[in-house]
């Protein structure tokens, strides 16, 4: 069984598509897991009208790893709650990730943007995801496949690290398993990043924070002001 776990705060107004999205797949073998860092709006009852395990949150790592204690598939699947699956994405991708024989995979992304520099940036990211992936195998923490063992043998992820902890997860998920990128039907990705703190700002900051990473290690402070906040 596969175990989707989704990491929300105040998400009224994106957690219904993107539940609605997962209801329609042709995919059935799953559970919903929503790991809730304390909303103030609607997300928990939505969460719950939708039948999905509600369970305590956090931050992204804390949020995901709980998620993690009380899910019982054999394969996790995190998501961010902007995202929507389109038509056969978890039937192809996961029947993928299987054949493959993958313990850790991310997808190529598609924007929910008409604007065409949303497109090249989309683009452009798979593009140096799949430069990188012999290096530095990353995932996107919008769109992670994991196994539950790769999971537990890493002991999941860092609470330590604020920001990048979806591709250190990544990186360290791939020295124990094998790391793939699945093609087959791309993840439609939000770009309310872009539009609350602008194209430039947004790509200036994680191009600074990159490289920071590449060349001191892990982001363990909030030197880049990056806050799980931002997902109001």
């Amino acid at each position: 069984m596969l175990s989707i776990i989704i990491i929300t705060k105040n998400e009224e107004k994106y957690l219904p598509k993107l539940l609605n999205s997962i209801k329609k797949q042709d995919f059935k073998d799953y559970e919903i897991i929503v790991s809730d860092a304390g909303s103030t709006d609607k997300t928990v009852a939505i969460a719950e009208k939708f039948g999905c395990k509600v369970v305590k949150g956090g931050i992204p790592t804390v949020g995901r790893n709980n998620g993690a204690k009380h899910a019982k598939g054999d394969i996790f699947l995190f998501l961010d709650s902007d995202v929507i699956f389109p038509d056969n994405f978890l039937k192809k991708n996961f029947t993928d990730f299987i054949d493959r024989g993958l313990g850790i995979a991310t997808c190529f992304q598609k924007p929910i943007s008409n604007r065409l520099f949303d497109k090249i940036y989309c683009i452009v990211c798979d593009f140096i995801l799949i430069l990188l992936s012999p290096f530095f195998p990353e995932a996107y923490g919008f769109c992670i496949f994991t196994r539950k063992d790769v999971f537990n043998k890493i002991k999941g992820f860092d609470t330590k690290v604020v920001m990048w902890d979806d591709h250190d997860y990544g990186v360290r998920a791939s020295k124990v398993s094998k790391y793939g990128i699945l093609k087959k039907v791309k993840i439609m990705v939000s770009v309310r990043r872009f539009e609350k703190f602008g194209r430039f700002r947004t790509i200036v900051q994680g191009i600074i924070s990159g490289l920071y990473r590449l060349f001191f290690g892990e982001i363990k402070d909030d030197r880049f002001k990056y806050s799980f906040e931002y997902k109001k």
